[in-house]
């Protein structure tokens, strides 16, 4: 393959880019740069939720959306597994029941697994029960409905929907209102973020989602990662703006780099 201008400028640009993705990390990871993240009060208000379900002998229900562990939307389903590993830790601190209901089946055992040593590390494992996590059916409206079920029944008192959701957003998020559950929802399906708002009590907003894990954790290395990435997100909103500053006066050296 002939290098033209392009090819050249885009492997530069990967090595560059993972130098510093890795130096921001292992700085982090000793101590050497500090990372702090905004206050996001959708993750905040999970542990208000909780505790107001164990306050009312209710139980917290959490669903990790209803994406599958492959495709586009997979890293939604990952984050939400990484917030119910907090979500866990703290249903094992308050002794609240939780209820975890699972869409597909290839997820099913990741948050059972989840799940199980959420309570090993609170040092609850005689907590987690069979029930705990709960496969629905793979249908999407079968789902929903199964979901519908358990809020009429047990009444949950917090009801928190964090992953990949389409048409069935609007009704689990109207279904926990009608129970009274205090509600924290967030994906990154643009398009569900209104129903949300609408619905909810608090919601995270897109990459706030991707955030919750170290949000959550405060692990040094998550915390570096994420910062490594806004850092390559600003380079190239600069790289853009004195793009488009050259471009306008004539000057395209910047834009050839880009050809390939």
């Amino acid at each position: 393959m002939e290098l033209v201008p392009g090819n050249i400028f885009g492997v530069w640009a990967m090595v560059v880019v993972s130098i510093c993705v890795l130096l921001v990390v292992y700085l982090t990871k000793e101590g050497k740069f500090l990372v702090k993240l905004r206050r996001i009060a959708g993750l905040e208000a999970i542990e208000e939720a909780i505790g107001r379900a164990t306050e009312m002998g209710k139980p917290v229900h959490f669903s990790p959306g209803i994406a599958d562990v492959t495709g586009d939307t997979a890293p939604q389903t990952f984050a939400a597994l990484e917030v119910l590993t907090y979500v866990t830790t703290l249903s094992a601190k308050y002794n609240a029941e939780l209820i975890v209901t699972i869409r597909m089946p290839n997820v099913f055992p990741l948050a059972q697994e989840v799940v199980r040593q959420g309570y090993l590390a609170a040092g609850k494992p005689d907590l987690f029960q069979e029930e705990t996590v709960r496969f629905l059916s793979s249908e999407q409206f079968a789902y929903i409905a199964g979901v519908l079920g358990i809020f009429t029944r047990q009444r949950v008192a917090a009801n928190l929907m964090i992953g990949a959701f389409w048409a069935e957003s609007l009704l689990m998020a109207e279904g926990g209102s009608q129970v009274g559950a205090i509600q924290v929802a967030g994906t990154a399906n643009m398009h569900q973020i209104p129903f949300f708002v609408a619905a909810c009590d608090y919601t995270l907003i897109g990459e706030e989602i991707y955030a919750g894990g170290a949000y959550l954790s405060q692990d040094k290395v998550r915390l570096g990662s994420i910062a490594s990435q806004d850092y390559v997100k600003f380079a190239l909103m600069a790289s853009i703006l004195v793009g488009a500053v050259m471009m306008t006066a004539g000057n395209d050296w910047l834009r050839v780099l880009f050809v390939k």
